[in-house]
């Protein structure tokens, strides 16, 4: 009996139809559709990689669980029929999680529900993770992730990483020493989503509410890199504006609306908002690794146009991802 069949008996899914979420680039993990009749779907997660531990994914699951029963929007993890919130299979690690309500907005074109002005949906995105945070400032783990420095530091960074970039890397750890100089306290830094954007969350059609999903690369980090995060994932808006003062002024539009759904639930200061671009940079460095991760971990060399603008921008500071006018 495969994985599969055996995850399926152990949470009574027998009899489920079970359909393959197509895997992205750099996906960690197999991804399964659990449905059965119109009933209830569930989610099916399959991690066979073997870089992270019985630990990391139970942190993961137990702060899901914590976000869950505290009144954020996330899709929650159903523990086995033992309790468990991660089962093992041989080597394999194994969830299940509830199915998000809603769709992605990418399945709809990255339209918004009709009759709905898109402001409202920016709202949604700040409010959402802005709950989220908001827990987190609370939340005392017994699994601990690992933070920020345990990864992004650059004895890790220079094995990743070849010699051939040296360039890159001279600037990553120069970015990484003004990172350190960050304050570190419970109202800046705590567990963060890592990977807060559209492709991690459904949107209800009906109502514009979002459940989060995904939380595979939490961290504790700065809440800023959600937003910042969030920030970068906003371009997508306005990319094929050609007037670079007209993209400055809707990613503004855009990011305040955002802001005021986050501070609805949870405060950020206008300090942290002003270390905006640092943290920008520090999502660019995320990304940077990630594909070289991803490439080592399927025996290839990193495609160029994968980190080239990112590489770009961090090298030259180029500021707010080079949206507005370069002097």
């Amino acid at each position: 009996m495969n994985t599969i069949e055996q995850a399926k008996r152990l949470y009574g899914l027998v009899g489920f139809e079970t359909k393959p979420i197509a895997e992205h680039e750099g996906g960690r993990n197999r991804v399964f559709v659990c449905s059965k009749d119109g009933e209830k779907k569930y989610v099916l997660r399959i991690s066979e990689l073997n870089d992270r531990s019985l630990e990391d994914y139970l942190a993961e699951t137990e702060y899901i669980r914590f976000l869950a029963e505290n009144g954020a929007s996330v899709a929650d993890v159903i523990s086995s029929p033992s309790g468990a919130l991660v089962e093992r299979i041989g080597d394999t690690y194994v969830c299940l999680f509830e199915y998000a309500k809603g769709m992605l907005m990418f399945d709809n074109g990255y339209r918004y529900r009709e009759g709905a002005p898109l402001e409202e949906y920016f709202y949604n995105v700040g409010m959402t993770i802005g709950r989220i945070h908001k827990l987190s400032k609370g939340y005392e783990p017994s699994h601990k992730r690992m933070s920020y420095f345990d990864k992004y530091n650059m004895e890790y960074i220079d094995q990743l990483i070849p010699n051939t970039y040296g360039e890159l890397k001279k600037t990553i750890a120069k970015r990484i020493e003004e990172f350190r100089k960050l304050p570190v306290n419970d109202d800046v830094f705590g567990m963060v989503h890592f990977d807060y954007c559209d492709g991690n969350y459904h949107v209800d059609m009906s109502s514009g509410d979002i459940t989060v999903f995904d939380f595979d690369n939490c961290i504790f980090c700065w809440y800023m890199f959600d937003l910042a995060h969030t920030w970068t994932h906003g371009i997508g808006w306005c990319q094929f504006e050609s007037d670079p003062k007209k993209r400055v002024a809707f990613m503004e539009h855009y990011f305040d609306t955002v802001l005021e759904g986050y501070r609805s639930e949870t405060d950020v200061s206008e300090d942290e908002l002003n270390k905006l671009q640092i943290f920008i940079d520090m999502t660019l460095i995320e990304s940077i690794v990630d594909e070289f991760e991803c490439a080592s971990r399927e025996g290839e060399e990193v495609d160029e146009e994968d980190i080239g603008h990112d590489a770009f921008c961090l090298i030259h500071d180029v500021p707010l991802l080079g949206i507005g006018e370069i002097k």
